[in-house]
C-alpha cells in the first residue's frame, strides 16, 4: 500500500483499525475521519495525520512501517508527536504537543471530537465527568498554542457547541 493522498491514508486507516470501536461502540474509523474532516482547512498532510493520528498507539503499525509504506515524513512526524508513551504524563505529552503547530492542531481536533455532547451523553455518568475534565483541562494547554481562527475552523466543523467555549480575540471569555 502506497500512502500519499488523503484517499491513501483514510483506506490505511479504514484497515489499520477494523474491529475497533470507540467507547460508545462506533466503529473506531468514524473518530479519526472526523478528526481529519477538522483538518481540512490545513491541507491533506494534516487530514492525512489526523486519519493516522491513533494509528501507531492503537494498531501493530509503527512509524518505520509508515514511511516504508510512502506516508510522508511530515505525517509521520506528527502522528508521533501526537502518540502517548509509556511513563509520560498526559499533561506532559499535551505540554510536548502544544510544542508544534500542526500537532497541536491536530490535537484540537481530536479533542474536539472526543468532547461532543453527542457521544459524551452515551457514556455512563462517572466516565462522561472524569472524560469532560481531562478534555476541559487538555484544552487550557492546546488553545494558547493556537491561533484563535485555527481553532474556531476546526471547531466549526467537528464541535461547535464548543465555539461558544473560545476566548474572544482580546482574551476575554
Amino acid at each position: 500500500m502506497k500512502v500519499n493522498s488523503v484517499s491513501d491514508a483514510d483506506a490505511l486507516a479504514s484497515s489499520a483499525h477494523e474491529g475497533q470501536t470507540d467507547r460508545i461502540g462506533v466503529p473506531y474509523v468514524e473518530h479519526v475521519r472526523a478528526v481529519a474532516a477538522g483538518l481540512a482547512p490545513f491541507g491533506a498532510e494534516l487530514q492525512m495525520a489526523g486519519l493516522l493520528h491513533d494509528v501507531i498507539e492503537d494498531t501493530p503499525w509503527t512509524a518505520e512501517r509508515l514511511r516504508a509504506a510512502g506516508v510522508p515524513d511530515r505525517v509521520v512526524a506528527v502522528v508521533e508527536q501526537v502518540t502517548n508513551q509509556p511513563g509520560v504524563a498526559y499533561e506532559d505529552k499535551l505540554r510536548r504537543i502544544a510544542g508544534s503547530r500542526d500537532a497541536t492542531l491536530v490535537k484540537i481536533a481530536d479533542n474536539a471530537h472526543n468532547s461532543r455532547d453527542d457521544r459524551a451523553a452515551r457514556l455512563d455518568p462517572a466516565a462522561r465527568e472524569r472524560l469532560a475534565a481531562k478534555y476541559r483541562a487538555a484544552r487550557e494547554v492546546l488553545w494558547p498554542a493556537a491561533s484563535r481562527e485555527d481553532i474556531a475552523a476546526i471547531l466549526a466543523i467537528v464541535n461547535p457547541d464548543l465555539l461558544a467555549a473560545l476566548p474572544a480575540e482580546d482574551g476575554a471569555p
